[in-house]
């Protein structure tokens, strides 16, 4: 019997939900009860639950499974007994509450920071739409990593609408955690860290709980070589949670690939893996004004060049290095053009700092900004004649997607997911571990005006998905009528 159709287990929990400061009597009837409930209905999901709440944390795998042996071998009183101890250590003056069939939203990352990189804008667009259009909690972390609390009122400012964070201790909201009963949980950021990731493993193994997560890509594991030292064996640690999950939403073919193509590994040890579907992501264009439009060309100090834009971090997998060697050799052909990367640096973006100041020392007409609020960075790909985006590998490539929404064309890798977005016209292909190749797309999107015509007809008439229509998708491929 699941638990949440065993009424008599959830009432014993709820005596230990609350602060549970329980003595005398009181503490012996619910001891009792607790272990009544367990020797009559003590599978694994059933201990997971007793050990998160009176545990005052979300449980790891091999914790949740010694205590089932423990339940197995010595019965109820004995495990009971056990986690009553837990219940007494520094965490428990933590007030648990227990939430009964919700849809949890895990926003971690998202409610900390302002940025609006690719999978902070896809978690905040989609989430900020569940959040009107349906009834879920968000959900971040306690600062010790063990247990979920619903945000405060600027985390999820800063979730919903990008709001810069507000820096300070969350000592006192970190007391009250809740512990789901049922219902789903969904991911819609990466999840990396090792204490999260074994917990959350653990969660939708053993929790009871309809599970889902947006499949961003693979790129640890499929060209390990573009990604810092650590991430191979992070986003390994993220995928024994996602193994564990009900369904992945993968947000492109490409992406749905890699994911299906991981899962037929698991079989190997006999573990089935989440369903994947892809959902296309969506792309729509922002507001801008003329006086933003302004603003951005007095920023770069924009001429009579024509404007080519590069929208992305600086790490090696954007390829930017090699975007750089074709220009210049576009540059040094005779071509004029004025080249703008709009974002951050990154990890190991050393090499193309050093580039981008070799090439402005030489006069060259190249700028970097490090960040944009969106009015500014929609005006730049209004004013842009072209875009660049050859990436090595994305799930997405939201850039390419966002430039053709925007009406202007794009320079974009001839394969995965970018080739995907490509197909509907308003871009160039190129091979970009080619630098003569990417000089051939820039060549031909500054010179070939018959081409260019055609691709920025092509543009206008791009499709727009909108993310009200992902967002909507995204859910009732999740939870459907479950709420």
């Amino acid at each position: 019997m699941n638990v949440v159709e065993n009424p008599e287990f959830v009432a014993a929990l709820d005596s230990w939900s609350g602060t549970a400061r329980l003595a005398g009597s009181e503490l012996r009837q619910a001891t009792d009860r607790l272990a009544a409930a367990l020797e009559l209905e003590g599978t694994l999901q059933h201990v997971w639950l007793a050990l998160s709440v009176l545990g005052r944390g979300l449980p790891t795998e091999p914790e949740v499974r010694s205590a089932h042996r423990l339940l197995s071998s010595e019965g109820a009183v004995v495990l009971v007994a056990k986690l009553i101890k837990l219940s007494s250590t520094d965490r428990a003056h933590r007030q648990v509450e227990l939430l009964h069939s919700p849809v949890i939203v895990d926003v971690r990352h998202t409610a900390e920071t302002d940025l609006a990189t690719g999978i902070q804008r896809v978690a905040r667009e989609t989430v900020k739409r569940w959040d009107t259009s349906h009834d879920i909690t968000l959900v971040t972390w306690t600062g010790d990593g063990r247990a979920m609390r619903r945000l405060l009122p600027s985390e999820r400012a800063t979730a919903l609408q990008g709001v810069p964070p507000v820096n300070g201790t969350t000592r006192s909201i970190d007391k009250h955690i809740v512990i789901p009963v049922g219902g789903s949980y969904l991911l819609p950021e990466l999840a990396a860290e090792s204490w999260r990731t074994e917990r959350l493993a653990a969660m939708a193994e053993f929790g009871g709980l309809r599970t889902g997560v947006i499949g961003f890509d693979c790129v640890p594991l499929t060209t390990a070589e573009t990604v810092g030292d650590g991430m191979p064996g992070a986003f390994a640690r993220n995928l024994v949670a996602v193994s564990k999950m009900n369904k992945v939403g993968a947000i492109s073919d490409a992406a749905g690939v890699e994911y299906k193509g991981w899962r037929r590994m698991l079989s190997s040890s006999g573990v089935s893996g989440p369903e994947v579907e892809s959902i296309l992501l969506a792309a729509e264009p922002g507001a801008c004004t003329a006086e933003d439009e302004r603003e951005f060309s007095e920023l770069i100090s924009l001429g009579g060049e024509p404007l080519v834009l590069v929208v992305g971090s600086h790490e090696p997998r954007k390829n930017h290095l090699a975007v750089l060697q074709a220009a210049e050799l576009a540059w040094h052909s005779g071509l004029q053009f004025q080249l703008v990367f709009i974002g951050g640096n990154s990890w190991n973006s050393l090499d193309f700092s050093d580039m981008l100041d070799s090439l402005k020392d030489s006069g060259r007409p190249v700028e970097a900004v490090s960040a944009l609020p969106d009015r500014l960075l929609w005006a730049a790909y209004r004013l842009s004649r072209f875009t660049i985006f050859t990436s090595i590998n994305e799930g997405f490539g939201l850039p390419v997607a966002e430039s053709l929404a925007s009406g202007t064309p794009v320079l974009t890798s001839d394969h995965g997911s970018m080739k995907q977005i490509a197909a509907s016209g308003g871009a160039v292909v190129v091979d970009p571990r080619n630098d003569d190749d990417i000089l051939r797309g820039i060549r031909s999107l500054l010179i070939d005006h018959d081409l260019y015509a055609r691709l920025r007809a092509e543009a206008a008439a791009y499709k727009v998905r909108p993310w009200d229509a992902y967002a909507s998708e995204l859910w009732n491929y999740f939870v459907g009528d479950a709420k």
